[in-house]
C-alpha cells in the first residue's frame, strides 16, 4: 500500500481480506491501467480485445481492403448483446453517438405544452433536448421527491436510473408505478447503470445509455430503446438511408418503408466504435452482470466504511458502485498528484469502481485522504 496509515485504519485493512490486485480484476490480461483508475463514471478503459479490434479496422481501412471501412454487421452484433445485457430483444434498440441526440428523439415526439417531469441536478444531456423547446414544460425536482411529483398533466418522467454527480440509485419501482398511474411515459438512463447493474430495459417507454463508460465501448457508442407502443408515436425525426427497412435499396430519393422495429431510429454511426463495441459487449456478458456487481459494490462499500472511519460522510448511495463525497471535491486534485484518476462533481470527490479495480485501489484513496 503506498504510504502510511493512521494505526485505526491499519487495523481495519489487516482484518480485512485484501487480495492483490491480478486476483480481484475480474479481467485479468485485459487491463493495464497506469496508476490507479477509479474514474468509470467519466470513462471505461478499453479492454484489449477492444483495442485490438479497432487497430485492426483502422489499418485495414487504411489498405482500402474493407468495404466501406467496416461493415453494417457490427451494428446488429452490438444490439444485440446490449440488448441481452438490459434484458430487451435485439428489435427494441437502436444504435447512435450520444445520449443527447437520442433523448431529441423522445422529445420532439411530445406534443406542444407537455409537462416533463425531471430530478433536480440531473446529467444536462439528458435535461437539455427538452429545455430548448420552449413549447414544452420542464419541471425539475428532488430525486427522492421523483415519484410523489407525478401529477395527471406529467406526459413524460425522465431520470438517471445511477445519478452521475453522487451515485444515488432512484426508486425505479416507485417512479415507474406513479408513472402508469397518471398515464405519462417513461425516459430512463442507463449510462451509468448498464454494465453493472441489472436492468429491466422493457420495464420502461424509453431508455438511452452512453456505452463508453461501465460497458467501456469507444466513445462514440450509445444505445436507445423503445418499446413497441412508444414506437408507434416517436417519429424518426434524425432518420437517414441506414434507418430504412431496405438500407441498400434506400440510399437515394425518400426512404419507401423505415425499419419495422426499433432500427428506424438509428442513426450512421462509426464503424471503428463499433467494431470495439462488439468486443467489449462481450466481454461484460462474458463476466455476467452480478458479478461485475458484486464485485464494484463490495469495493465502493470498503471505500464508503473507510470514508467514515475518517470522519468524512459519503453521500447515501446503497448498492452503489459509486462513492461520493460532499465537499471534498477539491482533493481529487491531491489524488490525482498520487496517480489516483477520480473526478470532482456537483463539489463531489467521486470514485466509481469498476472489474479492473481492487480492494488495494480503495485502500490507496483511504491512504491519501488519511
Amino acid at each position: 500500500m503506498d504510504g502510511e496509515l493512521r494505526a485505526g485504519q491499519s487495523a481495519r485493512m489487516t482484518s480485512t481480506p485484501r487480495p492483490d490486485s491480478a486476483a480481484s480484476a475480474l479481467a485479468p490480461g485485459e487491463f493495464a491501467p497506469e496508476g490507479t483508475y477509479l474514474n468509470t463514471s467519466s470513462y471505461g478503459l478499453l479492454p484489449r480485445r477492444t483495442v485490438e479490434a479497432v487497430t485492426t479496422l483502422a489499418e485495414q481501412s487504411a489498405l482500402g481492403v474493407r468495404p466501406d471501412a467496416g461493415t453494417y454487421e457490427t451494428f446488429d452484433l452490438s444490439r444485440a448483446a446490449y440488448g441481452r445485457l438490459v434484458g430487451i430483444a435485439a428489435d427494441r434498440v437502436a444504435v447512435g453517438t450520444s445520449v443527447a441526440s437520442q433523448t431529441s428523439v423522445v422529445a420532439a415526439a411530445l406534443a406542444p405544452g407537455s409537462e416533463v417531469l425531471l430530478p433536480e441536478g440531473e446529467f444536462s444531456s439528458l435535461v437539455q433536448p427538452f429545455v430548448v423547446r420552449p413549447d414544452l414544460k420542464v419541471r425539475c425536482v428532488p430525486l427522492d421527491d421523483l415519484a410523489a411529483e407525478v401529477r395527471p398533466e406529467t406526459a413524460l418522467v425522465a431520470w438517471a436510473v445511477v445519478q452521475s454527480a453522487d451515485g444515488r440509485l432512484a426508486d425505479d419501482t416507485a417512479v415507474r408505478a406513479a408513472a402508469a398511474a397518471h398515464g405519462a411515459r417513461t425516459l430512463a438512463d442507463l449510462s451509468q447503470a448498464a454494465g453493472w447493474l441489472a436492468v429491466d430495459a422493457g420495464a420502461y417507454d424509453y431508455t438511452v445509455s452512453a456505452a463508453y463508460k461501465y460497458l467501456m465501448c469507444p466513445r462514440g457508442t450509445s444505445f436507445l430503446t423503445v418499446s413497441e407502443e412508444a414506437q408507434e408515436v416517436t417519429p424518426p425525426i434524425q432518420a437517414g438511408w441506414s434507418a430504412a427497412e431496405d438500407i441498400w435499396g434506400s440510399t437515394y430519393g425518400p426512404i419507401a418503408e423505415l425499419a419495422r422495429s426499433a432500427r428506424r431510429y438509428d442513426t450512421s454511426a462509426p464503424f471503428l466504435c463499433y467494431q470495439g463495441a462488439v468486443e467489449s459487449l462481450a466481454l461484460v456478458e462474458s463476466l455476467g452482470i452480478e458479478a461485475v456487481r458484486a464485485h464494484n459494490v463490495s469495493l465502493a462499500d470498503r471505500l464508503r466504511s473507510g470514508l467514515r472511519e475518517l470522519g468524512h460522510a459519503p453521500v447515501a448511495a446503497p448498492g452503489s458502485a459509486i462513492v461520493a463525497v460532499p465537499g471534498l471535491g477539491d482533493r481529487a486534485a491531491a489524488l490525482e498528484g498520487a496517480g489516483i484518476r477520480v473526478s470532482s462533481r456537483a463539489g463531489n470527490l467521486r470514485v466509481s469502481f469498476h472489474l479492473y479495480n481492487s480492494s488495494a485501489d480503495a485502500d490507496r484513496v483511504l491512504s491519501v485522504l488519511g
